[in-house]
């Protein structure tokens, strides 16, 4: 087992900050050694705060660093392509947020330098890490919902990042459902089939002008013959509300609810409990997890659990649903025409 694997993290916005907080302090055997963002003096600021040896503006000095074993890919999803296919060519291990490009033919050139330089590559699906969701997949592995049949998935988020974000974010089903589709995969252990997708603005009008919506559902059919639909919504603003359902052929699973801590106020007036206020308290647990996981398997010589192929799969289903709503026809997914 190597003991330590030094890392470097691109892209310091919000994900990538996180990621670099955890591995700078929190991830047994690694040791985060370099950040980077172009961005004005955002990486040295990070740096310092982090207490980190080494920042750069250019990615391209961070990954010909000989020094670093591995790098976390958290640059805007338009670069993902042109990151992940350098840091390969440099023979750095990869960790790469979702999704894992913005087209196919990206997806397979990215896929292909990976396996040509012989890294590892693990896509930033987090909710496979989440404590509900590892649980859920656990009883359904053991049997105890009989054979799972359907899944339902609901996706909301408070309200819209900005536009310039949406202008680049490759839409709701993109941006927001992939996350969705791949637990539906992990979940029913099915590959999606075809998909029929729906959706209006109902609040963003800025929306229209990039073809978006902020109100989305897709329906999903898979080769085993269970099913999905996945709601997705910019509009909740009560709160963060991500919740999922396996029915299966002897029972039910129910993952995730509103609550975000678990105590309920009783009075005169009536019964309250406080509501989960956005993803970084949900899923806090869950991203560092998953970059827990990514170094275990570096240092163990293994593949990452979910790979550049399920990032591949997740797009793939992304792109159907996004066709499906732009044309109004069932798209089938390839190889399944």
């Amino acid at each position: 087992m190597k003991e330590q694997i030094r890392c470097a993290v691109l892209g310091l916005g919000r994900l990538g900050y996180w990621h670099a907080e955890n591995l700078a302090s929190k991830v047994k055997g690694a040791k985060l050694v370099y950040v980077g963002d172009p961005f004005g003096d955002l990486a040295e600021r990070t740096a310092r705060e982090l207490g980190i040896e080494k920042f750069a503006t250019d990615a391209n000095r961070v990954l010909e660093d000989p020094s670093i074993d591995a790098v976390i890919i958290a640059t805007p999803t338009h670069t993902h392509a042109e990151m992940l296919e350098k840091a390969a060519q440099h023979g750095k291990h990869i960790f790469i947020e979702k999704p894992l490009t913005q087209s196919l033919a990206e997806a397979d050139r990215a896929i292909a330098a990976v396996r040509k330089h012989r890294v590892s590559c693990q896509v930033g699906f987090m909710r496979r890490f989440d404590g509900a969701y590892a649980e859920a997949k656990r009883r359904i592995q053991a049997g105890d919902i009989g054979t799972p049949l359907y899944f339902k998935g609901v996706s909301r988020d408070p309200g819209s990042p900005p536009e310039a974000f949406i202008k680049n974010s490759g839409g709701i089903f993109l941006d927001m459902s992939i996350h969705d589709y791949d637990i539906a995969r992990f979940l029913l252990s099915a590959e999606a089939t075809s998909v029929s997708a729906h959706g209006n603005v109902l609040v963003h009008s800025f929306m229209e002008a990039y073809g978006d919506a902020d109100q989305a559902i897709a329906y999903l059919s898979f080769d085993s013959g269970a099913a999905a639909d996945i709601e997705a919504s910019r509009n909740a603003f009560y709160g963060y509300d991500i919740r999922g359902e396996v029915i299966g052929s002897e029972g039910s699973l129910l993952i995730g609810s509103l609550r975000h801590h678990d105590v309920q106020l009783l009075t005169r007036n009536g019964s309250t409990h406080d509501i989960v206020p956005a993803f970084p308290q949900r899923f806090k647990d869950a991203y560092l997890n998953e970059i827990c996981h990514f170094i275990d398997c570096l240092r163990r010589g293994e593949a990452p659990s979910v790979n550049e192929q399920d990032g591949k799969i997740a797009l793939e289903i992304a792109l159907a649903a996004r066709e499906s709503y732009e044309t109004g026809q069932r798209i089938a997914l390839p190889g399944y025409a």
